[in-house]
């Protein structure tokens, strides 16, 4: 069963956080928000923090930086996963995936439709991995961003958690790039 290894040391990750929209500022950025307060309470760092708006280019150039930056290990997005014409964040960052996280998508669901049943569907929540970072694509609501991180990500993220995490494995994601 899950557990907290208390022998284990808590390892402090740097996390960025974008969110997509047109309307929202970070004056007004609830998710954006939830997101932080959630991430720095758990004694990790904020890396950095955007707001792009729902455009392809944009939400993948805003990532893939972010990937390519040392001091970034986690990009946490959150808006554009619906099924509107602007909901675009999925088909933004999926390319830039090399190895795509099912389980995640799989999961939240799970976690969504405890509390909101069948609305969970209208969401394509999904994650994967580039450049050696993890990469969460969350539903714009506060709602979603509180579920996906109490739910899924705050264990996931700490070094600490049993039987595994993501931490233990980050030193060995860019592992295929070193063989010849």
């Amino acid at each position: 069963m899950a557990r907290l290894d208390e022998t284990r040391p808590f390892i402090p990750l740097s996390i960025a956080v974008l969110t997509v929209s047109d309307t929202r500022t970070l004056s007004d950025d609830r998710s954006g928000d939830t997101l932080v307060e959630r991430l720095e309470k758990a004694g990790h760092r904020l890396g950095a923090r955007a707001i792009v708006t729902d455009d392809r280019q944009a939400i993948f150039g805003q990532v893939e930086a972010w990937t390519r930056d040392a001091a970034i290990d986690v990009v946490i997005t959150t808006g554009g996963t619906g099924f509107t014409g602007r909901d675009v964040t999925p088909e933004a960052l999926e390319p830039l995936f090399e190895k795509r996280m099912d389980g995640f998508s799989e999961v939240f669901h799970r976690i969504s439709y405890d509390k909101i049943g069948t609305s969970t569907i209208q969401s394509r929540a999904t994650g994967g991995v580039a450049n050696a970072t993890f990469i969460f694509v969350l539903p714009g609501s506060p709602g979603a961003c509180r579920d996906a991180w109490d739910g899924i990500l705050e264990a996931q993220l700490d070094y600490r958690h049993m039987p595994c995490n993501f931490v233990e494995i980050m030193p060995r994601l860019d592992e295929h790039l070193k063989r010849k």
